[in-house]
């Protein structure tokens, strides 16, 4: 799921600094970003449970879903309900692009805004679709405003927020990314009552987190950096004064205008990342991505009343199951707003690696046992994966959803911010389009095995943050090469004193 994070151009010469109540508005309304997102993900695997939903879009799978003798492990699989699902995150790659290039030209806030807007005339016209070429249409314009807003968002809170608080507020994205799952979640469920046209509201409820985005932006200051980085100077300062709540900011200030007279130098961001000493960060920062999406989050998120009906819940309890666990989400991302900080990241990542994995294979081994192609799974046995399901999520809430945008946003430096935040969000949607679109069939054709397969990138992962990741907790973000990519075992060999175009001895 996707999920995001906070860097600070600013703070870095400070290692601490205070919360504002600027600082907290700026990021809360710059998280509504998130609760755009969370609602979609949230509101997309209940409205396809939905049988109005299904018998005016997709009626193949409502009579596949209701026939006696049908697989249990195939009753939803159909490529264009997959599509419906997908194809947000397949416009959301291309707009992430775009949006890496807009923000660096007009802003982080404008760029927001753009999310707002797109968002906001996706859900219309998807609350108003008359035939599934509309509804597609509608996914593609959400899509848009996803890849805008989570390029936009995670390094605005980054940008303002001080080092020592990057990420608990950080972590207020993927906050409300959960809170718009569970939104979602509890609409579904009540305008799963509302015949024949109760999808329509739930579909066009996304517009409501986005005029609040659009709305709140117009009230909230650019970053600093990304005004001293358009030459203005005096704007900037302001702004680092209105944030900080002080006007002892000039060594923050000379920080950031050193960087962005660094950044300048650079003709090509994308050029840039290229270089011997950008691959850490630029591999990190992608492959945080792959593993957050291989967890198999965004599975349980987009297809959980789905996949409770599989087991044989009815549509209200696969429904009500699904508020049940997103609640669990909201709370357990709560409680990385106060850990993140105080355990660091790579704590985090390896307790949840080993939580997730437990989850992941005794639901597959219960599923395996108990749920056959035709018969209908013990109550006792499903409340049993319910239970795991909520298990599984809470790791996923307080580690990997949160720090997979966390620490892409934190790594890279100034020059090559946009463009390396870019490769991590586009893999973000690549990796979600792929697992959207062919879950349903994986889960027909390999069944319980399914949780297997994310189990076996589980373990990779955990190991890989053991190993491989670097601590980045309360590093200043234009100090992340220097105190943490070359004090690190692996990673130093690239940042030695050779031509950047010399093979690395691996």
């Amino acid at each position: 799921m996707p999920a995001m994070a906070v860097v600070s151009s600013g703070g870095g010469l400070v290692d601490g600094g205070k919360l504002t109540g600027q600082v907290l508005i700026c990021s809360v309304i710059a998280a509504f970003g998130g609760l755009m997102f969370g609602y979609d993900i949230g509101i997309s695997g209940g409205v396809t449970s939905m049988d109005d939903f299904l018998i005016k879009f997709f009626p193949g799978v409502y009579v596949k879903k209701h026939r006696a003798k049908q697989n249990n492990y195939c009753k939803f699989n159909d490529q264009y309900l997959q599509l419906f699902t997908s194809s947000l995150y397949l416009a959301a790659i291309v707009a992430s692009l775009v949006a890496s290039m807009f923000c660096k030209k007009f802003g982080r806030r404008p760029t927001m805004q753009a999310a707002s807007v797109f968002f906001l005339v996706g859900a219309i016209i998807n609350a108003a679709a008359m035939d599934l070429a509309m509804l597609i249409i509608g996914r593609l314009l959400l899509g848009a405003g996803v890849g805008f807003g989570n390029q936009a968002v995670p390094l605005f809170i980054s940008e303002v927020a001080p080092a020592n608080y990057r990420g608990g507020l950080n972590i207020c994205f993927q906050l409300l990314i959960t809170v718009g799952i569970l939104i979602a979640n509890v609409i579904n469920y009540g305008t799963s009552r509302m015949h024949p046209n109760g999808w329509r509201v739930s579909l066009g409820g996304a517009a409501v987190p986005a005029i609040a985005l659009l709305i709140g932006s117009l009230a909230i200051v650019e970053t600093p950096t990304s005004l001293i980085e358009h030459g203005k100077l005096d704007d900037g300062r302001r702004a680092l004064k209105k944030i900080r709540g002080t006007d002892n900011i000039d060594a923050e200030y000379e920080e950031i205008l050193h960087a962005t007279e660094m950044a300048k130098k650079v003709n090509s961001s994308f050029k840039s990342l290229m270089k011997r000493s950008s691959r850490p960060q630029l591999f990190c920062g992608t492959i945080l991505q792959i593993f957050q999406q291989f967890t198999g989050i965004n599975v349980i998120m987009f297809y959980a009343p789905v996949l409770f009906q599989t087991m044989g819940f009815g549509s209200d309890a696969s429904l009500l199951s699904a508020v049940v666990m997103g609640l669990v989400n909201v709370v357990s991302t709560s409680v990385a707003i106060f850990t993140v900080d105080r355990c660091g990241r790579k704590v985090l990542l390896v307790e949840a690696a080993i939580q997730m994995l437990v989850a992941q294979c005794t639901m597959g081994i219960t599923l395996a046992i108990h749920l056959k192609s035709t018969n209908e799974i013990p109550k006792g046995y499903a409340l049993f994966v319910v239970f795991l399901v909520c298990f599984f999520v809470a790791g996923f809430a307080w580690s990997w959803g949160p720090l997979g945008w966390l620490i892409p946003s934190e790594i890279f430096p100034l020059e090559t911010r946009n463009a390396g935040f870019f490769f991590a969000v586009s893999m973000n949607m690549l990796c979600t389009f792929l697992i959207a679109q062919v879950f349903l069939t994986m889960l027909c054709t390999m069944r319980s095995a399914t949780f297997f397969f994310f189990s076996a990138w589980i373990v990779l992962m955990g190991i890989f943050a053991a190993v491989m990741l670097p601590e980045t907790k309360g590093i200043p973000i234009d100090e992340m090469n220097e105190r943490v990519w070359t004090k690190h075992w692996f990673w130093k060999r690239y940042f030695d004193n050779e031509d950047d175009n010399q093979k690395v001895r691996i």
